[in-house]
C-alpha cells in the first residue's frame, strides 16, 4: 500500500477519490509513445495525480518533453534512482512495470479525463471541509457574506480548474504569455496587445486594454462618460462577433459584461440600436421615426442578436455580489472584459457605512482584486466632485476624483472625459439685434466661431497609465446619436487650441 493510500482520508475510514491504477495506466501510456500528451481533451498537470510518486514523475516527463528529449522508464531513471518514496513501490524496476502490459493505450483519453474528473472532486472536498470549518469558527468577527463570497471563488476556482491555490509563475511561463501578448500586437498592425476599445486614437495611446487592469473613467455629468464607455463595450464584443463569424481565432475583441446599476437594459440596448442604425436616440425615445427608420433598427437588431454583450442592471449591488455575478458569467460565456456603470453606486459589505471613504476604497480593491482573478480589464465609471465647476481651466486633474486616494491608487489606468463645447455653450452671450454696440456683435461672433471649432471635439485625458505614458486624445462625438468615433485623418479641429 502506497504512503497516499495510506493517509487518504478522513479518520473515519472514508477515502479521498483517486484511482492509483488509472494513474498508473496512464503514466505507461505516456512513457510508450509520448504523442498522447498532445491529444488529451483536457490538459493534465502534476498537481491532479494523486500518488506524489506520479506527480514527480509526470512532472519530469514535462520537463523532458519541453526539451524535445524521447521519454522512457530508460531515460527516467537517472532522475529517481535516490526517490525513497519510489523504493518503497520497487524502486526504479516500477518504472518498467508501469509500461509492461500498454493496457494504458486502449484508452489515454479516457484516463486522462478521470484523472483530472477525481482531482477536481478532492479540491471541492477541500472547499467543502474548509467551509465547514470557517462555518463553525465563531472565535472571530462573524461575516456570513464575506463567507459566502470566498465560498463562491472557491468553487469558481474549481470549475475553471484550478485546483489548490495558483502557484508562482516562473520567468519562463510569465515572458512566454507576454510574447504571445506582443505577437497579438504585431498581428493586429502594431496598436493593440489587449482588447480593442474600437477607437484607433485610443488604441495606439493604451495598446488596448489589458487583461488584470482596473480602468477608471471619469467625468462631469453631460461629458459622455455612460456613452463612451457603451461604444467601447459594443465594439469590443462586436469585434468577437465578426472574428467568430470569419474564423479567425485570436481574436482582440471579447465577450463583455456591463453591470448597469445607473440605466436599465433596455436604456442601454437603445443607445447601441440609435448608434447602429444612426437615428437620434431621443426621437427613439418619443416614437418620431419613419418606417425606413424602423426598419434600420430592425436590420441593426438582427444583425446584432448573437452579440456577446450580457446586461445586468440589477440595482444597488453589493462589490461582492458583482463579483460573484462577473464569476458565473465568465464561466458560462468567457466574458474577457467587464464594465461598471457607475463607481459610486455599489455598496460595500455594510461594515464601513459609516465612513464612505473607507466603503469607496473597499470597493475600489473589490474591482482590482476581480480583475486579476478572472484576468479580464474592468472599466469602471467614476464621478468627479464640484471642485472642477469652481476652476478657470475646467479639465478635469487626479484631485478632482471622489475619493481620490483609494480610486487613484488602485486604478493601473486613469481617462477623464472632457468637452468643451459643453461649457463654451453655458456661456453663450446675448444674442444681438440691429440696434446693439459693435461689441456685442463682436463677442458674439467669438463665441460662434469658438463653437464652431469645438463643437462635437471630446477629449480623453489618461492622466495615470501604469504601463506608459499619460497625454490626451482627441475625438468627434455624436450627441444625437451618443457615438463617440475617430477625427477624421486632416481634421484641423486634432491640435486647435481654444483662446476662449
Amino acid at each position: 500500500m502506497t504512503p497516499s493510500e495510506q493517509n487518504n482520508g478522513p479518520s473515519e475510514g472514508r477515502k479521498l477519490p483517486a484511482n492509483i491504477e488509472a494513474e498508473a495506466a496512464f503514466l505507461g501510456a505516456v512513457l510508450i509513445d509520448n504523442r498522447v500528451i498532445e491529444e488529451l481533451p483536457t490538459p493534465i498537470r502534476p498537481e491532479h495525480f494523486f500518488e506524489p510518486v506520479h506527480q514527480r514523475v509526470y512532472e519530469r516527463i514535462l520537463t523532458l518533453l519541453d526539451r524535445n528529449a524521447v521519454v522512457t522508464p530508460v531515460t527516467l531513471k537517472p532522475y529517481f534512482e535516490a526517490d525513497e518514496a519510489l523504493r518503497e513501490l520497487g524502486g526504479i524496476t516500477y518504472l518498467a512495470k508501469l509500461t509492461a502490459d500498454g493496457q494504458g493505450l486502449l484508452a489515454p483519453r479516457e484516463l486522462s479525463e478521470q484523472i483530472y474528473d477525481l482531482a477536481l472532486l478532492r479540491e471541492l472536498v477541500t472547499v467543502g471541509r474548509t467551509l465547514v470549518e470557517d462555518a463553525l469558527d465563531t472565535s472571530e468577527d462573524v461575516a456570513p457574506m464575506q463567507q459566502i463570497e470566498d465560498a463562491e471563488a472557491a468553487l469558481f476556482k474549481v470549475a475553471e480548474g484550478a485546483a489548490g491555490q495558483k502557484e508562482a509563475s516562473s520567468f519562463g511561463s510569465a515572458s512566454h504569455k507576454a510574447l504571445g501578448m506582443i505577437e497579438l500586437a504585431i498581428n493586429s498592425g502594431g496598436n493593440i496587445s489587449g482588447k480593442t476599445t474600437g477607437l484607433t486614437s485610443l488604441n495606439q495611446k493604451i495598446g488596448g486594454l489589458h487583461d488584470s487592469d482596473l480602468i477608471i473613467l471619469a467625468g462631469r455629468p453631460g461629458m459622455g462618460k455612460t456613452s463612451l464607455v457603451t461604444n467601447i463595450a459594443f465594439n469590443c464584443a462586436d469585434r468577437f462577433l465578426r472574428d467568430q463569424r470569419d474564423g479567425i481565432e485570436e481574436s482582440v475583441g471579447a465577450g463583455v459584461a456591463f453591470f448597469s446599476l445607473e440605466m436599465s437594459a433596455d436604456q442601454l440596448a437603445t443607445r447601441i440600436l440609435s448608434e447602429q442604425a444612426e437615428i437620434s436616440s431621443e426621437a427613439l425615445r418619443m416614437g418620431k421615426i419613419s418606417r425606413d427608420d424602423f426598419q434600420k433598427l430592425s436590420f441593426a437588431s438582427q444583425r446584432l442578436a448573437d452579440l456577446p454583450l450580457y446586461i445586468d442592471d440589477t440595482p444597488a449591488l453589493t462589490i461582492a455580489a458583482l463579483r460573484t455575478r462577473a464569476r458565473r458569467l465568465k464561466r458560462k460565456h468567457n466574458i474577457g472584459l467587464i464594465v461598471v456603470d457607475y463607481l459610486q453606486l455599489l455598496q460595500g459589505s455594510g461594515r464601513a457605512q459609516d465612513n464612505r471613504v473607507n466603503e469607496i476604497s473597499e470597493i475600489s480593491r473589490g474591482l482590482k482584486t476581480l480583475a486579476k482573478e478572472l484576468e479580464v480589464p474592468v472599466i469602471a465609471l467614476s464621478q468627479l466632485s464640484r471642485a472642477v465647476e469652481q476652476r478657470e481651466d475646467k479639465t478635469p486633474m487626479l484631485s478632482d476624483l471622489r475619493e481620490s486616494g483609494s480610486i487613484e491608487q488602485d486604478a493601473d489606468m486613469v481617462w477623464f472625459i472632457y468637452r468643451e463645447d459643453y461649457y463654451v455653450a453655458s456661456k453663450e452671450p446675448k444674442f444681438p439685434t440691429e440696434t446693439d454696440e459693435q461689441s456685442v456683435h463682436d463677442e458674439y461672433q467669438r463665441w460662434k466661431d469658438t463653437m464652431e471649432n469645438i463643437y462635437g471635439l471630446a477629449e480623453l485625458v489618461v492622466a495615470k497609465q501604469r504601463h506608459g505614458s499619460t497625454g490626451k486624445v482627441r475625438m468627434k462625438f455624436e450627441a444625437k446619436i451618443t457615438k463617440f468615433s475617430d477625427l477624421a485623418e486632416g481634421d484641423p479641429r486634432a491640435n486647435y487650441d481654444s483662446s476662449l
